[in-house]
């Protein structure tokens, strides 16, 4: 079966590694090991969390290869329900950081945590509260949406009833109602996203961590995109990057910034421009600005 990247591996950028669609297991390693072991539905979901509760962790997070550092001391923490904008420059680590976070990077030094598990030694019981949107989430093209998400929920275990309902409620969510029964492959960019939204939301995950979940999209499919995400952050923690500063406005409240690896903001959407500046503005200060916190 042909995945949109031609590629089965990048079906591991959402946590997990897929086999094939006629199988009943699912299986997620971290990068470099061969140890394989099955993720399902069995164990539900940590349970709604405190407002106070810290969903996602990141403790001194570092990335080396050779010399080069593409994450390198980050530490932050976000709690129940919030909407937190991730940004940065092209190259400046925030894909390495989602990576390291959801699992799919083993981290050279530091420690990330999803809803308290660690996602080096307790990975699979952080996926289970785990959302991963990346920037090209791997879509099989010749199958429909609910084809496509009647296979992840059987790769999850999932009972037929508790499928059906998933199916049904994340359908609804991301207003896939109308394309439900036709080929992915034919499929706009826009609607493609939300399919890809709902094959992350299929499992009820507490945490969505989305890499750039509006890019390449027109005015209003990012405008459908936004309505969704909407929807999600009312009883969910959020983590998403973006290079457009209006995304940033209207759907989260605090931004994290990084740049060449390191943070260099960590605070209020509000407080970020200063003096007048725009949010543009203020993103060039910061990013030319070599100082981190």
């Amino acid at each position: 079966m042909t995945a949109e990247s031609t590629t089965i591996d990048e079906t591991a950028e959402s946590g997990l590694t897929a086999k094939a669609p006629d199988e009943s297991g699912l299986t997620a390693k971290a990068p470099g090991e061969s140890t394989a072991t099955e993720i399902t539905d069995a164990a539900p979901t940590q349970s709604a969390a405190e407002p106070n509760t810290a969903m996602i962790e990141a403790i001194g997070l570092s990335k080396f290869y050779g010399e080069f550092s593409a994450s390198r001391d980050v530490n932050f923490k976000i709690n129940q329900g919030e909407v937190v904008a991730f940004l940065g420059p092209n190259g400046a680590g925030k894909s390495t950081t989602m990576k390291l976070l959801t699992g799919y990077l083993a981290p050279s030094e530091g420690v990330a945590k999803i809803a308290g598990f660690n996602m080096s030694s307790q990975r699979i019981q952080g996926l289970r509260n785990l959302g991963y949107l990346p920037e090209n989430g791997p879509l099989y093209l010749d199958m429909t949406p609910h084809s496509l998400l009647s296979f992840f929920a059987d790769a999850r275990g999932m009972s037929r009833s508790r499928r059906n309902d998933r199916i049904a409620a994340v359908v609804e969510l991301c207003d896939l109602s109308s394309v439900i029964y036709k080929a992915i492959g034919k499929l706009s960019k826009g609607y493609r996203q939300r399919v890809g939204m709902a094959q992350a939301l299929l499992h009820e995950p507490n945490v969505l961590i989305m890499d750039e979940p509006t890019a390449g999209l027109d005015p209003n499919q990012i405008q459908e995109v936004r309505n969704t995400m909407s929807r999600l952050g009312k009883n969910r923690t959020i983590l998403l990057s973006t290079h457009i500063m209006q995304e940033v406005e209207a759907m989260a409240s605090r931004v994290i910034m990084i740049n060449e690896g390191g943070l260099v903001y960590d605070g209020a959407t509000t407080a970020l421009a200063k003096d007048g500046e725009t949010l543009d503005q203020a993103f060039r200060r910061l990013t030319i600005a070599t100082d981190r916190i």
